[in-house]
């Protein structure tokens, strides 16, 4: 998405509390904008043009003075608000609502097939959305029933959107021999998940053995590119994954892509297309800013799980960004949060407290199973224990009369272990 020379004013619009613009700026940078004034407003909806019209006189106003070539409302516009809006701007302006905002995002961060399909999905979805709404106030304004109440232009997107879903109702399974060949190798999986600009890319650079929060390295590529720590939303709706140690175990960490607030209905099959790594995980680590009210948390918390529902992982939950709170301000969020978050790890990624406890906590969830074996001196003895030194963790080996040693991993690594052993014996 390249939009380097464009300009944006931002207005959002709540109401009964202050609008929270953190998220809409974001969004807003991840679109490719500048933004150079944001507007915010605590009344209840105009149905002209969402803002009260003095409101909308400001960011006329504020377009003029900064040159601005595009509005973003943090709100979802109805076609007549738009065009209204559209039409009280200065000539030239563009009006993007939130979810053509989003949409626009996850079509340029869309790289397959699958998900370039859902998100195309969405947008016609959209369209055939807004062709009934645009129908249903001519209607309401001109009194005029047709006789053709569907329309042929409403008819013409509902087969479009046939056509996509039979694409993608034909798209075989892909399945990705990697991750199957990295479970062969003895790697548990981790997924880090929860809200945009919780904390994920930090947490997983402080994790993974080979980066570091102020610098990148660009080895092992094939798990995918590096992180990147920055504030910045959706850079790709693909997966990063690095590897990490833990205990002894080896883990393979996917920081997936964040979830964000009010995701428009049309796009949440899109965005769940990008969980896979949820749903694979041994261990699904939800990562939230502790920093936010307690109300905005428990949100966060129940849609996040209920999102990962299906997986089959155990869930941690880590209160991130804890520097930002005092104690007693951190007891009363695991006191009122007990329900949906009970013993979360109290984290702060960007100062390094609490990550040993997170290892620890991971660890502990991994699916595990210990074995001890004693077997006679010889090669295959020797290849047995660089075989387990490689695929599982090596807790204690001592060479004495016989080989002993004691193992933990996988269950299939060890029923794997227990084969090679007997073989030798």
């Amino acid at each position: 998405m390249s939009r380097q020379s464009s300009h944006a004013i931002v207005a959002a619009r709540t109401d009964t509390e202050t609008p929270n613009t953190a998220e809409i700026e974001a969004l807003t940078e991840a679109a490719g904008f500048e933004t150079e004034a944001i507007y915010t407003q605590t009344r209840p909806e105009d149905p002209t043009y969402d803002l009260g019209a003095g409101k909308v006189d400001e960011v006329a106003a504020a377009v003029r003075e900064h040159d601005a070539d595009t509005v973003i409302v943090d709100n979802r516009l109805s076609p007549a608000q738009l065009f209204n809006l559209t039409d009280r701007l200065p000539d030239g302006t563009e009006v993007r609502d939130r979810y053509r905002l989003i949409l626009d995002i996850f079509e340029a961060g869309a790289t397959t097939k699958r998900a370039q399909l859902q998100v195309e999905l969405a947008r016609l979805r959209h369209e055939l959305h807004r062709r009934r709404e645009v129908q249903s106030e001519d209607l309401e304004y001109n009194g005029i029933p047709t006789h053709d109440p569907e329309g042929e232009w409403i008819r013409e997107v509902k087969l479009r959107i046939d056509r996509v879903q039979n694409k993608l109702n034909a798209l075989p399974d892909e399945p990705d021999p990697g991750r199957d060949r990295r479970r062969e190798a003895g790697f548990d999986f981790v997924a880090l998940a929860g809200y945009t600009n919780a904390g994920k890319s930090t947490l997983l650079h402080r994790l993974a053995d080979d980066l570091a929060l102020d610098e990148a390295d660009p080895a092992h590529d094939d798990l995918g590119e590096t992180a990147g720590v920055e504030d910045r939303l959706f850079k790709t709706l693909e997966t990063t994954t690095r590897r990490a140690t833990m205990a002894g175990r080896m883990v393979l960490l996917s920081d997936t892509v964040g979830f964000i607030r009010d995701l428009p209905h049309d796009l949440v099959e899109a965005f769940r297309s990008t969980l896979t790594a949820v749903h694979d995980a041994d261990v699904v680590v939800l990562v939230v800013d502790a920093s936010k009210p307690v109300s905005a948390l428990r949100d966060r918390i129940e849609t996040c799980r209920d999102e990962i529902a299906e997986t089959d992982g155990r869930v941690v939950t880590v209160f991130n960004k804890a520097d930002q709170l005092t104690e007693a301000e951190l007891a009363r969020r695991k006191t009122e949060l007990s329900d949906v978050a009970p013993d979360p790890v109290v984290a702060s990624a960007t100062e390094d407290v609490g990550l040993e406890e997170l290892r620890a906590r991971i660890v502990e969830a991994l699916p595990t199973e210990s074995a001890e074996f004693d077997l006679s001196h010889g090669p295959a003895t020797q290849q047995f224990v660089s075989w387990c030194h490689e695929h599982a963790a090596v807790d204690a080996v001592d060479y004495g009369e016989s080989v002993s040693l004691s193992v933990r991993g996988r269950p299939a690594i060890l029923e794997r272990a227990r084969a090679r052993a007997q073989a030798i014996e």
